[in-house]
């Protein structure tokens, strides 16, 4: 069965706001990602989803090409793994899964011969845009611009771009990525600068929700997101089905 993007999209079932966000579920938070890419490929497979993103654009991006695969698949492992193989040899892209970090699935696929890719230890932030925004302090300088769910953030100094950062709306959650500062114009408060703007352009279109991920080892970024008041929702990991 494919999944419904509007379904997904609009925000069914609509999530709980304030301190409440916390506990919606790691599916549910995860599915609001799909956004950032143009037109995945979706299939359902009980609680799991595959996603695959056609063509080179998308080809780089794990998440955007990997089951997801939190909850019940709702048939044995070895039927479910089968369906996900196929589904990824099929569309030429590699075997992988997306699981949430210390979860029975993933202590199940590694049973299985599964393999851990290197640690990308970038968990999910998750916070009221409300208040980040607040904390935020001024956008001046940035220049945004909104195409439909996508937010395009930049700023320019001088005549040069020293930073930009996108966002896209679901529902009312608002995910953060691609923030970037140029090395030489660190420490300056651009960072800021660009979340308040595309945290502003998010709440004028009713987001109440912000979410994000940032490496650990991102010192600066965690500083930042910290004061803005995300906190961590949940980690996943990346596995590799054994090769046949």
């Amino acid at each position: 069965m494919t999944i419904a993007l509007s379904d997904i999209v609009t925000g069914k079932p609509v999530p709980p706001r304030g301190s409440v966000r916390q506990r919606v579920s790691v599916r549910e938070a995860e599915l609001r990602a799909l956004p950032l890419w143009t037109s995945p490929t979706t299939r359902s497979l009980g609680d799991w989803v595959l996603r695959l993103v056609e063509g080179d654009r998308g080809r780089g991006s794990r998440r955007a090409n990997s089951c997801l695969a939190v909850g019940d698949p709702g048939v044995p492992l070895a039927e479910a793994v089968s369906t996900v193989r196929d589904f990824y040899t099929a569309g030429g892209r590699d075997v992988l899964a997306q699981v949430a970090a210390g979860s029975s699935v993933e202590g199940d696929l590694l049973a299985d011969g599964w393999t851990a890719l290197e640690p990308l230890d970038a968990p999910y932030l998750v916070g009221s845009l409300v208040m980040a925004l607040r904390g935020a302090g001024s956008a001046e300088g940035v220049d945004v611009s909104v195409d439909g769910p996508r937010v395009l953030a930049t700023l320019t100094v001088d005549g040069v771009e020293v930073g930009r950062g996108r966002a896209e709306l679901n529902g009312d959650w608002l995910g953060v990525h691609g923030m970037w500062v140029d090395d030489s114009q660190r420490r300056r408060g651009f960072g800021r600068r660009l979340m308040s703007g595309l945290l502003e352009a998010g709440a004028e279109v009713g987001a109440g929700t912000v979410w994000l991920e940032v490496d650990r080892e991102n010192t600066a970024a965690w500083m930042l997101y910290a004061g803005l008041g995300l906190r961590e929702h949940h980690l996943c990991r990346y596995l590799q089905g054994p090769a046949i």
